[in-house]
């Protein structure tokens, strides 16, 4: 009887996260990174629809990951382009950056440019778009790394702590 009805608190939060709207990324980088993320992370599910991803490796090009068909890079400058010229059905909202840190830069000039909205960055550097609207997500997996480190020494400290009201 009391309480929230959870279907329709979620269908709200999703609207308000933007998960409803259909927005569609490319992945650049099908490295071991971008590989792990085809295949383990569902876009779905957070509200983006994964078009296509790029790559430079001639063995990767025309694989397909997940139903991810990987394109060559070269190809990427026709495949972004049409959000410019208002072509809606290949309008690229986001993309999601795992291309090696000496890319990393030049890449995200590539997209701002062609007016992508969004970058999902995990190239390790730390990346923005003053120029642009383009709006950029630094992922830093030290910062995860050290929260971890974090968590652990007050759960240890905590554990010495107790340990020493117990033998007193």
């Amino acid at each position: 009887g009391y309480g929230y009805k959870v279907t329709a608190l979620r269908a709200e939060i999703a609207s308000i996260l933007g998960m409803d709207r259909g927005y569609s990324a490319i992945l650049i980088g099908v490295g071991n990174l971008g590989q792990a993320l085809l295949c383990n992370f569902s876009f779905k599910t957070w509200g983006f629809d994964l078009k296509a991803a790029f790559d430079v490796k001639p063995q990767l090009i025309g694989t397909d990951y997940e139903g991810v068909k990987i394109h060559d890079m070269a190809t990427l400058d026709p495949a972004v382009m049409p959000a410019k010229m208002k072509a809606t059905e290949n309008k690229v909202d986001a993309a999601v950056l795992c291309v090696p840190k000496a890319h990393a830069v030049q890449t995200t000039e590539l997209l701002t440019s062609h007016g992508v909205n969004a970058i999902w960055n995990f190239t390790n550097v730390e990346l923005t778009a003053p120029e642009s609207s383009t709006i950029v997500e630094n992922i830093h997996f030290s910062d995860s790394l050290l929260s971890l480190s974090y968590y652990i020494s007050e759960d240890n400290d905590e554990k010495a702590a107790r340990a020493a009201r117990m033998n007193k």
